[in-house]
C-alpha cells in the first residue's frame, strides 16, 4: 500500500486476492464518492500538478536546474560529490523542461512529438495527457531556455497537422498547494 501525494492510495495485491479486493474497496468507496481511476487518471493529475516522471520526462542526462527539480537541491550543504559542478551547470541553464498548454480540446498529443518555433523544431514532448481538472491539454517538452518563457506560443507537430501550444506556469493545478496541505 503506497500513500499517493496525501490525497489517495495506491494498493497491491496477489492475482487471486484481486477481485476481492476490488469489490470491497468498490462497496466502500461509491457512498463516499469514491471513482476507479488508472494510470490515465494519474498521468493527468501529475501533468496538472508539474511532477515529473523519472525516466519518461528525466533521465541521468538531465540536471535538477534544467528538469525543475533544482528545489531538491541542498545547494547550502558543505561540499558534496558534484556540488561545483551542479552550481556551474545551475548558473548556465541552456534548456529546461517545460509546461505547454493545448487549447484545442480535439488536439491529440501522446509524447515523443517536435515542438516547433516556426518552421524549426526545438524541442520534443515527453509526456502529454488531457488535463481534467483545467480543461485543457498539458504537455512537457524540453525547449531551448529561452523559449521555455511563460505565453510563448509554439506548435507540436502530429503526424502531417501542426497543434497549437502555449508556454505556461506551472503547476497548473493547485499552485498553492492547499489542497495537500488540507
Amino acid at each position: 500500500m503506497v500513500n499517493w501525494a496525501k490525497v489517495g492510495w495506491e494498493l497491491y495485491t496477489t492475482a487471486d486476492q484481486g477481485l476481492k479486493l476490488w469489490d470491497t474497496l468498490w462497496r466502500a468507496a461509491r457512498p463516499l464518492g469514491g471513482i476507479a481511476a488508472g494510470r490515465g487518471a494519474f498521468n493527468s493529475l501529475r501533468l496538472e500538478k508539474g511532477y515529473r516522471s523519472f525516466g519518461t520526462d528525466m533521465t541521468y542526462e538531465h540536471d535538477p536546474y534544467e528538469a525543475g527539480v533544482g528545489f531538491a537541491v541542498k545547494a547550502d550543504k558543505e561540499d558534496f560529490v558534484g556540488k561545483a559542478a551542479l552550481e556551474r551547470r545551475r548558473a548556465d541553464v541552456r534548456r529546461k523542461l517545460t509546461c505547454l498548454t493545448i487549447e484545442d480540446p480535439r488536439a491529440v498529443v501522446m509524447g515523443k512529438e517536435p515542438v516547433y518555433d516556426g518552421q524549426r523544431a526545438v524541442g520534443h514532448v515527453t509526456s502529454a495527457a488531457f488535463g481534467h481538472t483545467i480543461g485543457k491539454g498539458i504537455a512537457y517538452a524540453w525547449l531551448p531556455a529561452e523559449l521555455a518563457v511563460a505565453g510563448r506560443a509554439l506548435h507540436i507537430g502530429y503526424f502531417d497537422q501542426r497543434v497549437e501550444a502555449v508556454v505556461a506556469e506551472e503547476p497548473l493545478f493547485d499552485p498553492a498547494m492547499s489542497r495537500l496541505r488540507g
